[in-house]
Formats: C-alpha cells, structure tokens, sequence
C-alpha cells in the first residue's frame, strides 16, 4: 500500500504508516505544502497514493470524485492532537491495510471505520 500524507497529518505518523511493506511519505516530500487541495489529488492519482488527511474538503465525492482515487482516508480523532490522531491510525490502519481501498473514502474515527464506496449500488 502506497500512502501519502496531508500537510495537515503529522509528519512523525508516516514511519507508523509504512510498517511492513508498505510506504508512507509527506505532501511535504514532494513539495506539496501549501499547494491546493486539488493538486494534492492529482499527485496521489498520478502516483497511485491513499491520500490520509484531517480535511473534510476530501471527504465530498462530487469535489473529488472516488474513481480514479487509489482512496482517501478521512481521519475524524475527538481533537486534531497528534496523540489522538495516533491512536485513530494505530486502531484503523490493520483494518485498511486488508481492505481495497480504490475508489472509495474511509472515514477513520475512534472505535469505528466507515466507508463510502460509489460505486455500491443502494
């Protein structure tokens, strides 16, 4: 699994993404800080990267359509400090990383995972 983490996602967190095989890195790697959020998406597209972020601007599909998204992770902690933040990640990440994340958000909050998948029919 290929993670990318937002500007807004403590840059500590990547070494705790990429365990295993996995790799992790920073908009901050690919001088993306600062850059619009659209950018940020198309690098992740681009690239094949889940986008992790605190911001819920990725969180509206018609913004930023699931479909050619490898996935976006929503991270929801009680508050946005990066112990909470850790602890959201800690709980959620063995979840995600069994799960196939293309094309669908992730809404990461304590204790739960939810998941929007467009593709579902309802």
């Amino acid at each position: 699994m290929k993670l990318k983490l937002d500007e807004n996602i403590d840059r500590r967190l990547a070494q705790l993404c990429a365990e295993g095989e996995d790799e992790a890195d920073t908009v901050f790697d690919e001088e993306l800080s600062g850059k619009s959020d659209e950018a940020i998406d198309e690098a992740c597209v681009e690239h094949g990267k889940t986008l992790i972020t605190l911001d819920l601007d990725f969180s509206n599909p018609l913004r930023f359509p699931l479909g050619p998204t490898v996935g976006i992770i929503v991270v929801r902690p009680p508050r946005p400090v990066l112990r909470q933040i850790r602890a959201v990640l800690v709980a959620a990440l063995p979840e995600l990383k069994s799960r196939v994340l293309a094309g669908k958000l992730w809404i990461a909050e304590p204790g739960r995972i939810r998941v929007y998948d467009p593709g579902e029919s309802r």
